[in-house]
């Protein structure tokens, strides 16, 4: 990334102080990464020398930035409007709060549940994005705009699944306990979509954009409707990489 910042600069120097203040004093993802959240979690109504002290005692899990590659990787590779990991890193707002997401899973984690919430709060106020810090996310997630996500406490998701704006994996609002959507390996979720209850998504799934799910998926099937049924077969095992949303109804199934 600090290569395709120091071409953007010579580019338009206008830059210059910009990248200066969060590229280029940094050696490696790590540092850039605990800058940026200490950055967007300022504000948090913790004092800043707390939020870096969180950051840096969080700097020993190696998932942290793994992910985090893993997670531009994603974004770079499936959102056809985007040029560059550098644009990801510094301007992905579905990028940073999933990031600060990480972060507050691991505080939970460490039975820190108050300051995970803390950290949810505020992402949730800044970004539009809600994500329950006990959510169990993969590596490899792309939230494409992610404006109006809600994952809940029990939520699942797996390796390399794509989610588009808008979507909601919740309960249905009678359930206690494990309560919300399994989300398997490789799952495009369309804009809109909401999965509902303690189901599973199965791998390689389609979830088509405004559905509302309230019932398992079984593997490779595209599902659409209110409520969704199936209406065909995905024709790839993993529809999040290549985010082909279309699809044509088979009339003759449930």
């Amino acid at each position: 990334m600090t290569g395709k910042a120091q071409l953007e600069n010579d580019c338009e120097p206008i830059f210059g102080s910009f990248f200066e203040a969060n590229i280029f004093p940094f050696d490696n993802l790590r540092q850039g990464l605990s800058a940026k959240l200490e950055k967007e979690l300022a504000g948090s109504g913790l004092r800043r020398s707390d939020v870096k002290k969180l950051i840096a005692e969080s700097e020993h899990d190696t998932n942290l930035v793994q992910d985090a590659a893993a997670d531009i990787k994603a974004t770079l590779n499936r959102d056809s409007a985007c040029n560059s990991s550098l644009e990801v890193f510094l301007f992905y707002k579905g990028f940073s709060a999933l990031q600060a997401h990480r972060l507050a899973h691991h505080l939970w984690l460490q039975n820190q549940q108050l300051l995970a919430l803390l950290i949810q709060s505020h992402v949730s106020r800044r970004f539009g994005i809600d994500i329950h810090p006990a959510a169990r996310i993969g590596r490899g997630i792309m939230l494409d705009h992610a404006t109006g996500l809600v994952i809940g406490e029990t939520a699942v998701v797996g390796d390399d699944v794509s989610i588009m704006q808008s979507v909601t994996l919740g309960g249905t609002g009678k359930e206690s306990g494990d309560r919300h959507p399994k989300i398997g390996y490789g799952v495009l979720i369309g804009p809109g979509a909401k999965i509902l209850g303690n189901i599973d998504i199965g791998t390689g799934a389609m979830i088509a954009a405004s559905s509302v799910v309230l019932k398992p998926v079984s593997d490779n099937a595209i599902v659409a409707g209110v409520p969704a049924k199936i209406v065909g077969n995905t024709q790839t095992k993993e529809p999040s990489l290549t985010m082909d949303h279309h699809f044509s109804y088979h009339t003759d199934r449930d």
